[in-house]
Formats: structure tokens, sequence, C-alpha cells
């Protein structure tokens, strides 16, 4: 039976089974809060297009316009974000995660923390990064 850990639980780790059920079941709490928090998100934004009111004044309006421009655009990356959760949530299921795409090592537990949907290690990120600003040049 997998215990409850705490973010201070995870940081202070010092184990040597890496991604553990405790683990496992800590980041799964983790993604699904988000993905809920995501969804709640999208539906207060449906919620306040559909209450929009007319306004007679242009710069009123315009100033609108912009805020729900940028709102849907935030909505945008959330969208995408929310798929990037549902595959890490199915790496937890099939045994993958916690573990580097690239190179097959563990990711670590505070890259985790600080973003538990990573699916690379900084090094391997910065591999990426680098090669992606050499071919843009």
């Amino acid at each position: 039976m997998a215990t409850t850990l705490t973010e201070e639980d995870i940081l202070n780790w010092k184990g040597e089974d890496y991604m553990n059920a405790d683990h496992l079941a800590f980041f799964k709490q983790r993604l699904i809060d988000m993905k809920q928090e995501l969804l709640n998100n999208a539906t207060a934004t449906s919620q306040h297009l559909q209450e929009q009111e007319a306004t007679p004044d242009p710069a009123d309006r315009a100033t609108l316009e912009e805020e729900y421009a940028l709102e849907l655009r935030t909505r945008d990356r959330e969208r995408k974000l929310l798929l990037k959760i549902d595959s890490t949530l199915k790496k937890i299921e099939d045994g993958s995660y916690g573990y580097c795409e690239d190179t097959g090592e563990p990711i670590g537990l505070q890259r985790l923390l600080a973003r538990p949907t990573a699916s690379l290690t900084i090094e391997a990120q910065e591999r990426r990064e680098r090669l992606k600003r050499q071919f843009a040049d």
C-alpha cells in the first residue's frame, strides 16, 4: 500500500528506489490536480466570454477585445498542457514516467517537482535547445 508523500518528502528523498509506487502516486495526483485546475480555468473562460456585454465606447471595446484575446491565448497554451498531462499520465501507467525520453536516465525528483510533465533530463533538454538554435540560425 502506497503512503501519501508530501513535496518535502520528495525533496528530501535519499532512497535508492527511484520512481517507486509512492513517487508514482504522488506525481499522478499532482498531474490530476493540475488537469482539474486547467479544466476549471477553461470553464471559467467560457462562462466569462458568454457573459460579455457590448459596450458602445470604442476604447472600452478594444480593451475588452485585447483582454479576451489574451485569455484565449492563455487557454490555448493550457489546452496544449492538458495534452501533455494526459500523455504523462499514460507514462505513469506504462512505467516509463520519470525517465528521459532521449537517454533513459532518471529525470530527477527535483526537476519533476518543478515540472511534472518533464520528459527529458536538464542536460538532454539543453542539448535539444542548442541543436534547435543551431538550425534556426
